[in-house]
């Protein structure tokens, strides 16, 4: 894939044709025929040479494609399928949050929760 379109190759051979048409100019001899064939080359060699351009530019550019979601979910499942070694394994500590805390304490803290929060919103007529 190419950077940009052939119009680019368009606009070039129209700069290098300008460009050597006015330095052909400057010259003391000056031949019409000479000149104009002369520009034309010119304008063909830099419309070919824009190719080589166009490819190194979309190189420099080139971007790959984000992994979609579900890719990214199967690399971390084959990834999970494999024993891994973490920096602390040697600490076996629990880490859970409610371990001392009985079930019948806890859900009495959720009841009054919701209940202050039906308590402080407004009604819905």
């Amino acid at each position: 894939m190419m950077f940009g379109s052939i119009l680019y190759n368009c606009w070039a051979a129209l700069i290098g044709f300008t460009v050597y048409f006015f330095v052909a100019l400057q010259k003391t001899i000056v031949l019409p025929l000479n000149v104009l064939l002369g520009s034309f080359i010119a304008a063909l060699i830099v419309f070919l040479c824009m190719f080589p351009v166009r490819m190194f530019l979309s190189y420099i550019f080139y971007t790959p494609k984000e992994i979609e979601f579900h890719q990214i979910e199967q690399l971390t499942d084959e990834q999970s399928d494999l024993p891994s070694i973490s920096p602390h394994a040697g600490n076996k500590t629990s880490t859970v949050e409610f371990e001392d805390e009985s079930t019948e304490e806890i859900a009495k803290v959720v009841r009054t929760m919701m209940h202050t929060e039906e308590g402080t919103m407004p009604s819905r007529s």
